[in-house]
């Protein structure tokens, strides 16, 4: 019955900014390593970010430098802050919660980058 609630998506020029937002329930949230992946059509999801409860970051190179994660422990939502977004950046991204032995997926939300 739990979910992540994921916002943000959209379609937006190349070179512009989203801010992806997704919320989760206080007591997976608490407990888990929050990441971002993505799907564009035809290829293999991919990691894009991740964050753990301490948060550490990890990073697809391909996004390092324009993408930032970040959780606000007391809202129980992770961001991603996307910057000088390109065409090739266009894909489905999906939250993520991590637990020991559990994982969540949020709905996915698109994306959208013309050139």
């Amino acid at each position: 019955q739990v979910q992540l609630v994921e916002s943000g998506g959209g379609l937006v020029q190349a070179g512009g900014s989203l801010r992806l937002s997704c919320a989760a329930s206080r007591n997976i949230f608490s407990r888990s390593t929050m990441g971002w992946y993505r799907q564009a059509p035809g290829k293999q999801r991919e990691l894009v970010a991740r964050i753990t409860r301490g948060g550490i970051t990890n990073y697809s190179v391909s996004v390092k430098g324009r993408f930032t994660i970040s959780r606000d422990n007391t809202k129980n939502t992770v961001y991603l802050q996307m910057n000088s977004l390109k065409p090739e950046d266009t894909a489905v991204y999906y939250c993520n919660a991590e637990e020991y032995y559990e994982t969540f997926w949020g709905q996915g939300t698109q994306v959208t980058v013309s050139s």
